[in-house]
C-alpha cells in the first residue's frame, strides 16, 4: 500500500474529520488504488466476483460506508485502512449470506479454511461460516480475530496490522498462525 504517502493521508483523514470537504476530495484519488485493489484480492480470493459485486460495486459501497464514518478519531493512513478492512468483510459477506440464501435455501456446506480462503464460486456461501466463526474467535481471542480480518479482508501487511494494533510484528505472526489454527478447528468440527 505504497501508492500515497502516510502523511499526506493522514493529515487528509484529519482535515476531513474536522469539516474539511476538500480534504476528501483530495483523499479519494490517492487511496483509490489502494481499495480497489483490496476489493480485487478480496473478490478473487473468495469467489465473490460476478455481476452484482464487481470491484467497482465493492469500492463503491465502501466509499459509502465510509462517508458515515467521518467522525472517528483517524490514527493514520493504517487505521483508515483497518476501517477498510472492516467494511469490506461486512460487504462481501452480507453479499454471500444473501446469494447463498437465494441460491441455495440456507445451510451451508463445510469447507475447510484452507479452501475457503481460496473460495470457488460454488463455495460462496463459506464466506458466511468463516464470518460465524470470526465472531466466536472475536468473542473468546478479539486481537487474534482484528489480525484475521486486517491481514485477510483488509490485505494489510504484518507491518502494517501491527501499526495497527500496537504490536509486534511477531505478535502479528503469531496471532496470525494461531487463528488460522483455530479457524480450520472450528470449521472442521462444524462439519
Amino acid at each position: 500500500m505504497e501508492s500515497a504517502s502516510q502523511d499526506d493521508i493522514t493529515r487528509l483523514l484529519q482535515d476531513w474529520r474536522q469539516g474539511d470537504r476538500g480534504a476528501l476530495e483530495q483523499l479519494v484519488p490517492l487511496i483509490g488504488r489502494d481499495l480497489r485493489r483490496i476489493a480485487k484480492q478480496r473478490l478473487r480470493r473468495t469467489g465473490q466476483a460476478d455481476a452484482s459485486l464487481t470491484t467497482t460495486s465493492l469500492v463503491q459501497e465502501a466509499y459509502v460506508r465510509l462517508l458515515g464514518s467521518q467522525k472517528v478519531d483517524w490514527l493514520g493512513r493504517a487505521h483508515f485502512f483497518a476501517l477498510c478492512a472492516e467494511i469490506i468483510r461486512g460487504i462481501v459477506v452480507d453479499h454471500a449470506r444473501a446469494r447463498h440464501a437465494v441460491k441455495r435455501g440456507g445451510g451451508a456446506p463445510h469447507v475447510p479454511l484452507d479452501e475457503a480462503l481460496a473460495v470457488s464460486e460454488e463455495h460462496a456461501s463459506d464466506l458466511a461460516a468463516i464470518d460465524d466463526a470470526l465472531r466466536e474467535l472475536a468473542r473468546i481471542d478479539p486481537r487474534k480475530c482484528r489480525v484475521v480480518e486486517l491481514r485477510f479482508f483488509g490485505g494489510l501487511t504484518v507491518e502494517e496490522t501491527a501499526a495497527v494494533l500496537s504490536i509486534s510484528p511477531d505478535s502479528v505472526a503469531r496471532d496470525w498462525r494461531l487463528a488460522r489454527m483455530w479457524l480450520m478447528r472450528q470449521m472442521d468440527s462444524a462439519a
